[in-house]
């Protein structure tokens, strides 16, 4: 059930009363945290529960217009989707409903700590000896939402959080979508352009492999601190690169990448989706046999 569905409806999908703020009262905000095409995310301190939280208020509008990309088809609100996910590797979410000014919301745990984007951007310490702990716990994220039926359709470096217990945690489900037949049909292509598959960029049928080439892509990114494509201000350009262009050896940004490293990156991101890992547990215990482990 799409989100203004549930507006009309007054129940969530589980027949329960949907939940209504009042922001301004309930939560004391103390900072925005980010912004992203469709919502803005705060830390903010819950008065109802007593503890700091992540605050994401959707933008009705823009929420409204991603739900009419899928004519005819019953998707399931941000927030139902997320209150569906339980795992150590994904963040939590507590509640979701609709504020009193009629915008979608989600309270979910607070998580203290950095961006993995950060981390690449800025080259840091934390990284060394944990490249392969953190692509492990993400591929152990992904792997669980395939299994029960989701593609998460915008992982990126961005979209991935590392507490400072060294926990991975999975972000933003603004764009996840259910992992059926309907919902795979060709024509739809949002998201972050550097990490879309080729399929999805020629808007072909996709599968949960384009969610295993965002994987790739930013298991590359992670080893090399770059994409495998050149950057382009224009999406058209960027999309021919990725269908009609070889990606860069990884080895060409880091000479320490040996040939079995670079073999992996390299099938992460392969062109064709038969030619890329087959499943994220896949991805990991490929990464898991190579013989150095402490990069």
């Amino acid at each position: 059930m799409g989100f203004f569905d549930f507006l009309k409806g007054g129940k969530d999908g589980g027949g329960k009363p949907r939940k209504v703020a009042n922001v301004a009262k309930r939560f004391e905000l103390s900072g925005k945290t980010g912004q992203g095409s469709m919502s803005k995310v705060y830390r903010a301190y819950d008065r109802e529960i007593g503890r700091n939280v992540c605050l994401k208020i959707l933008d009705k509008v823009k929420t409204k217009e991603f739900e009419a990309r899928f004519p005819g088809l019953k998707k399931p609100s941000e927030g139902e989707i997320c209150m569906t996910l339980r795992h150590d590797n994904i963040v939590r979410t507590y509640e979701y409903g609709v504020t009193t000014t009629g915008e979608p919301y989600l309270v979910m745990e607070w998580v203290d700590g950095f961006g993995l984007n950060y981390l690449v951007e800025t080259r840091n310490v934390q990284l060394k000896g944990n490249r392969i702990n953190y692509l492990s716990q993400l591929c152990d994220a992904l792997q669980y939402m395939h299994d029960t039926k989701y593609l998460h359709r915008d992982l990126c470096a961005r979209n991935i959080m590392i507490n400072t217990e060294g926990v991975l945690k999975l972000i933003d489900f603004g764009l996840t979508i259910p992992y059926t037949p309907p919902f795979c049909a060709p024509g739809n292509r949002t998201g972050t352009k550097e990490i879309m598959a080729p399929e999805l960029l020629a808007r072909r049928a996709t599968d949960h492999r384009v969610d295993l080439f965002a994987l790739g892509v930013t298991a590359y990114e992670l080893f090399t601190n770059a994409l495998p494509w050149e950057r382009s201000m224009d999406s058209n350009e960027y999309s021919r690169r990725v269908m009609n262009t070889p990606p860069k050896n990884p080895r060409d940004f880091n000479k320490e990448i040996d040939e079995d490293l670079a073999a992996v990156l390299l099938k992460g991101i392969a062109k064709a989706p038969l030619d890329r890992f087959g499943s994220a547990t896949a991805f990991k215990e490929a990464l898991l046999r190579l013989e150095r482990q402490d990069w």
